[in-house]
């Protein structure tokens, strides 16, 4: 008994088309894996901009509030950079167990 294929198969327009599509899902070098794994990176890349958007604004706000307010800028470089007065002595106290980031350099 022999097999027959459906006429749609014999068409040449059906054939072209479907060996296309074959070609394009699983053989090219854009199928849809790597369509896939490549919007994975486009998502997680757009959340890392955002998170860098946000940590560049609050950078821009600290460093308003550090260039408009001398006294503040004279507190975070005391804390940040163990900076002095000439006429100061400063004693750093780091209790047992904790270091801080200056610490630790």
């Amino acid at each position: 008994m022999r097999w027959k294929l459906p006429a749609f198969t014999k068409n040449y327009y059906f054939i072209t088309t479907a060996v296309f599509l074959l070609w394009m899902l699983f053989f090219d070098s854009n199928d849809f894996i790597s369509q896939y794994q490549m919007r994975s990176k486009v998502q997680e890349l757009e959340k890392d901009k955002r998170f860098y958007l946000e940590k560049i604004e609050e950078v821009k706000k600290d460093r308003r509030e550090l260039v408009s307010n001398p006294k503040l800028l004279e507190k975070f470089a005391r804390e940040k950079y163990l900076m002095k007065k000439t006429s100061e002595d400063v004693y750093v106290i780091v209790e047992e167990g904790k270091e801080t980031e200056t610490a630790k350099k």
